[in-house]
């Protein structure tokens, strides 16, 4: 049977883990769902608000695609060709390294109606979450924001360029690269700045250490962190307001004894 509603798309932003952080215009958008292609780092308890909708998880993780980005293309336009209302509901928010500007560009290519709902980015919700400001008043005047592995796999070149600024930085998705990260710091600097990696932020399964360029790597290890994480580098991290968010024998003392 020939489905009769308006083939559409909407990409929605699910947040950075909370499930109560994602919008209300979210939420009346999931309502609304015949079929949603969820991502990897959508925290699947907000699927209970599409109840009425088919669920397709297309999540891509390091090394292990469930769907190509082609195949999720595709997906979308047959998807709303039959069914009606796609939501392409992605974490954190869907045009910040969320691929969302392609998806709606093969939409509109093929015709169908297109909607966004922005979504509160891991890259500013997850350091607010734990009391770190990106920027502050005599501190840092601005915050870079970087993906830590290219579409070619490789360190991202702007890394070097944010680790001889004086700004905020923030890379997603550069845990397996940290050690990359770290050389071009002591490269670039003589200063050893302080660096939060957060894994899981704003959820129940949060786990923070906080440390010095230098040190790092090894409270890494020593916590066993692994991704999705997020790495913030930069002096605001000393003035962050909530210790009790990070594991307190490898933090504090880490940061006491090298001072």
């Amino acid at each position: 049977m020939q489905n009769s509603k308006t083939p559409k798309l909407t990409i929605v932003g699910a947040g950075p883990g909370d499930i109560e952080l994602i919008t209300i215009k979210a939420l009346k958008v999931l309502e609304s769902a015949d079929i949603v292609l969820y991502d990897a780092l959508v925290n699947d308890e907000l699927l209970q608000y599409a109840k009425q909708a088919k669920h397709i998880f297309v999540g891509k993780k390091f090394g292990c695609h469930a769907y190509t980005q082609d195949q999720i293309n595709d997906l979308i336009v047959s998807m709303a060709n039959s069914f009606g209302h796609v939501v392409r509901l992605k974490g954190g928010d869907p045009f910040v390294f969320g691929r969302g500007g392609e998806e709606l560009d093969f939409a509109k290519k093929h015709d169908l109606e297109t909607a966004i709902v922005p979504g509160i980015s891991s890259a500013l919700g997850v350091p607010a979450h734990n009391g770190i400001s990106l920027t502050q008043r005599g501190i840092s005047e601005s915050f870079w924001v970087i993906t830590g592995t290219t579409s070619n796999h490789k360190l991202s070149k702007d890394v070097e360029m944010a680790s001889q600024s004086s700004a905020t930085v923030v890379i997603l998705m550069g845990m397996h690269k940290l050690k990359e990260i770290t050389a071009l710091y002591q490269k670039n600097r003589n200063d050893d700045l302080p660096i939060a990696i957060i894994q899981n932020g704003t959820t129940e399964q949060q786990k923070s250490v906080l440390g010095k360029i230098s040190t790092i790597e090894a409270l890494v290890e020593k916590n066993k962190m692994q991704a999705p994480s997020i790495i913030i580098i930069g002096e605001v991290v000393n003035h962050h307001f909530n210790w009790s968010n990070f594991t307190k024998e490898t933090t504090i003392n880490e940061i006491s004894n090298n001072n």
